[in-house]
């Protein structure tokens, strides 16, 4: 391999960059919006759920379950209504997401020890969501529970509200979370997108970096020369590769500093293991430009290529051990899942090369494989 001529190859391909504003936009400015628009655009939280009431009773017992939820962070009251068919208009047209019922003679049954039912109405064209106000609703409701009881055990009793607490609910659940004290989505979400974008940009500038050489042909000037293709695939991936450092720092940044998530790992071992991802991508990049004879198809090609096993096989949007057998193999199969265990490891763990040590060794192996594929199926002279 000549030195040399690799540094022409890249020397050219950087005038091409910076000839063609475009593209020199494109080449930094595209991750970044993919990143701001994703990255503030998806979000699990479930929070201030509109809600509406119509309380049927009116008494201080059936104001103070009201006000458990109107005091709520997840809860945004929203007022009362005068009767049940006036849900059925804001529920259609998603004024309020959830609406409880409270019957006549709440408040007279729970002084009298007897149940009483409280009717909730929950919006469930989106599952996930209506699963989790209803694990709210749940738990606000168990709350109240155990303190009415209480309440009345300490009056037949004669003993103090504490006491009776500790008889209703003598086993108390401590919990901790680890990594993500706060259950900020926001944090998993801004360090996992790094994956997705990190897999998406890199092929595709270097797979058109290959292919507008074969639109606008200028490749047929590299079929004539000398040059070797390795030469020739170096050359032409060097400044892709600089460009994709650059927008690892830049992105790692912003998770810091726009998206408050907090850096716990090895800095150094991350970003080495950031630029084996974005080697194993840009092989899947020059393997696009292998297929395609346009621009366009490459861009669709990748945009495909990529966002599919960003988004459904990494464990970023569906856990892993949630999928079926099948789709666990599937996952196993695309770089994305050991990267995003890095980039999450790194961020929110503080884990290293220690803890892992296999995902790197994996996406070493993968772009050899991509690499050396790619390098055995371009030809410098095209087949007739």
């Amino acid at each position: 391999m000549n030195l040399i001529r690799v540094w022409a190859v890249t020397y050219k391909e950087w005038r091409e960059i910076l000839r063609d504003r475009l593209f020199f936009a494109m080449a930094f400015v595209l991750p970044l919006v993919i990143f701001l628009v994703l990255g503030w655009g998806i979000s699990f939280d479930v929070e201030n759920i509109p809600f509406a009431v119509l309380d049927q009773d009116k008494t201080a017992m059936s104001r103070d379950f009201l006000h458990r939820f109107i005091d709520s962070r997840y809860f945004d009251y929203k007022g009362d209504v005068r009767s049940e068919r006036e849900f059925d208009a804001l529920l259609a047209h998603s004024d309020i997401r959830f609406a409880i019922i409270i019957p006549p003679r709440f408040q007279e049954h729970l002084l009298a020890g007897q149940s009483t039912s409280v009717q909730s109405l929950i919006d469930g064209v989106f599952p996930y969501r209506a699963q989790v106000a209803k694990g709210y609703v749940s738990a606000i409701i168990a709350n109240f529970n155990s303190y009415s009881l209480a309440d009345y055990l300490a009056g037949t009793r004669g003993i103090s509200r504490e006491q009776a607490l500790a008889q209703v609910a003598p086993v108390l659940i401590d919990p901790r979370y680890l990594y993500n004290q706060a259950l900020r989505s926001q944090w998993s979400m801004a360090s996992g997108l790094l994956m997705l974008v990190l897999m998406v940009t890199p092929p595709f500038l270097t797979a058109l970096g290959v292919v507008r050489e074969k639109e606008n042909g200028s490749i047929y000037n590299i079929y004539a020369s000398t040059i070797s293709r390795s030469e020739f695939i170096l050359g032409k991936f060097l400044p892709y590769l600089l460009i994709s450092c650059l927008n690892i720092l830049i992105l790692w940044w912003v998770v810091m500093n726009v998206f408050g998530t907090p850096f716990k790992g090895d800095p150094l071992f991350y970003y080495a293991a950031s630029v084996i991802y974005v080697i194993c991508t840009a092989g899947a990049g020059l393997l696009i430009s292998l297929l395609v004879q346009t621009q366009v198809a490459a861009i669709m090609l990748t945009m495909v290529i990529s966002f599919v096993p960003a988004m459904l096989y990494s464990g970023l949007l569906v856990p892993i051990e949630s999928m079926e057998a099948g789709t666990q193999f599937e996952a196993h199969l695309f770089p994305t899942l050991y990267y995003l265990r890095i980039s999450w490891g790194s961020f929110l763990k503080g884990l290293g090369w220690a803890e892992l040590w296999f995902d790197v060794v994996a996406l070493m192996l993968y772009a050899i494989i991509l690499w050396v594929v790619g390098y055995l199926n371009f030809h410098k002279r095209p087949k007739q």
